[in-house]
């Protein structure tokens, strides 16, 4: 339960004075009037600690005075001057007890308002803190918790954490206990259910208190309310996904040459084996295999074709994220479909050196297309304004020491100022005169949400080099 910063004296202290008062006449009275009583003043000291169960330092130290002077009265009215050496040693004694008992309350009570002092300034956080035991009861419940979740400290107190909050873990408890025991302390995020029912986000920090022989004792947890910051957060990947959903609009608008013309190939290599198919069907003998041959021909020209509009649909399609376990070297080459048209009309020749084992991510297809997509389109409209008669792209694949998966895209264009090389990624930032600044930015956004990251290469010989890594994944890991 809390405690207060200062304690005060209550209405018990009304009847504890009188009682005091009471029980100092009757120790007084048995002390003065039966002489062979033995040290009867020594009782004096359940008047001190009485006493301090309702005083403050003054009271407790007046009371003890008070004491004292009753011993040594009783002690002159009964032996005078005469007073035998025993008389007078049981008299000091009496009264060094009472000083010392008085001490003691003056230093237990001055440890106990420190104390209380400490446990009311958990009050002043806005964080719940509250500790529990081993096996999970609530011993202590600070205001804060009270706020965030509705249970008053009366009513928390001896309850079970987790069946009050119905707390979900974002990991099986037996592990975190594990972890907990092994280190001491333990961080995560815990979803907790308040009062009203409501559920409320919390950043969770476990402290573990032992005794001296190092065994567990209780827990000490810290929840900060973080559900603001959740939906915050929830609001801004919302709004990073409808600026990427544009943006893919706004590629594929610029890639409709290329586009029209991929979709036209397959098209046109239909019609040509349907015409092909009929004239070998119209001889007087048809020829059965071949029309068998231009048939599967048309079936996988109708193939590329769908996959091409199956991608483009993709790219413009508007939906959550779809994490799946992809291949990064299908990526790239399904991203090279849509740009090659503007590789051509641009004389770039593109070379690809790709690693020779599948580089398996868990990530969203459409999204590392649509990174790709812009930092070819990049490439390619750097060294179209460019002069530089040798127009090259260079897409490499490989594993790192770190084992992720990385792409590199390299071109022969005039590279980058190294005054604008730290800012590229900026929202907003952008060298060219009609650009909006806002590719590299949802580039440098799409790695990240993957757990990646993307740089620019220093390149001395000339052109940019853009790189992304990006976590591997074994294949089973993902199934």
């Amino acid at each position: 339960m809390r405690q207060r910063l200062f304690p005060r004296a209550s209405s018990n202290s009304r009847l504890v004075a009188p009682l005091a008062n009471l029980l100092a006449a009757g120790i007084f009275a048995v002390d003065t009037l039966d002489p062979f009583a033995g040290s009867v003043s020594v009782l004096y000291v359940v008047v001190v600690l009485l006493a301090s169960t309702a005083f403050r330092r003054r009271g407790i130290v007046l009371c003890s005075l008070a004491c004292v002077g009753l011993t040594v009265l009783s002690f002159w009215l009964v032996h005078g001057s005469e007073a035998s050496g025993g008389a007078l040693s049981r008299c000091v004694m009496s009264i060094a007890t009472i000083v010392i008992t008085a001490l003691l309350v003056l230093k237990n009570q001055s440890t106990s308002t420190d104390l209380s002092e400490k446990a009311q300034l958990l009050d002043l956080t806005h964080d719940a803190i509250f500790v529990r035991s081993m096996g999970g009861l609530i011993s202590y419940w600070n205001r804060g918790a009270e706020a965030i979740y509705g249970w008053s400290a009366e009513h928390a107190v001896g309850k079970s954490t987790h069946q009050l909050l119905q707390t979900v873990f974002p990991a099986r408890l037996d592990q975190i206990n594990r972890e907990l025991l092994s280190s001491n302390r333990w961080e995560g995020e815990l979803v907790h259910a308040k009062r009203d029912g409501s559920v409320v986000v919390v950043s969770s920090r476990w402290s573990l208190q032992k005794d001296a022989d190092g065994r567990p004792l209780a827990v000490l947890e810290t929840n900060t309310d973080i559900s603001q910051r959740r939906r915050a957060e929830t609001e801004v990947l919302k709004a990073q996904a409808e600026l990427a959903h544009v943006t893919r609009l706004t590629t594929l608008g610029e890639l409709t040459a290329s586009i029209a013309h991929e979709v036209n190939q397959p098209l046109a290599g239909i019609v040509m084996n349907g015409e092909a198919c009929l004239r070998w069907m119209d001889r007087d003998k048809p020829d059965l295999d071949e029309v068998r041959s231009a048939v599967k021909r048309s079936i996988a020209d109708a193939q590329r074709a769908s996959d091409i509009v199956h991608r483009i649909r993709a790219l413009s399609k508007k939906g959550d994220i779809q994490m799946a376990l992809v291949d990064v070297n299908e990526i790239v080459e399904e991203s090279l479909t849509l740009v090659q048209r503007e590789l051509v009309a641009n004389r770039i020749t593109l070379k690809l050196d790709l690693a020779n084992q599948a580089l398996s991510a868990l990530g969203d297809r459409v999204q590392l297309q649509q990174l790709l997509i812009n930092l070819l389109i990049n490439a390619i409209q750097a060294m179209a304004s460019g002069t530089n008669d040798l127009r090259e792209i260079l897409v490499t694949t490989s594993i790192d020491e770190s084992n992720q998966a990385n792409v590199r895209v390299q071109d022969s264009g005039p590279g980058i100022d190294p005054d604008n090389a730290r800012q590229l990624f900026k929202t907003f930032f952008t060298t060219k005169a009609d650009g909006m600044g806002m590719g590299l930015s949802i580039c440098r956004s799409i790695v990240e949400s993957h757990g990646g990251r993307v740089w620019i290469v220093p390149n001395p010989g000339g052109g940019a080099i853009f790189q992304f890594s990006l976590p591997r994944v074994e294949k089973d890991a993902g199934s």
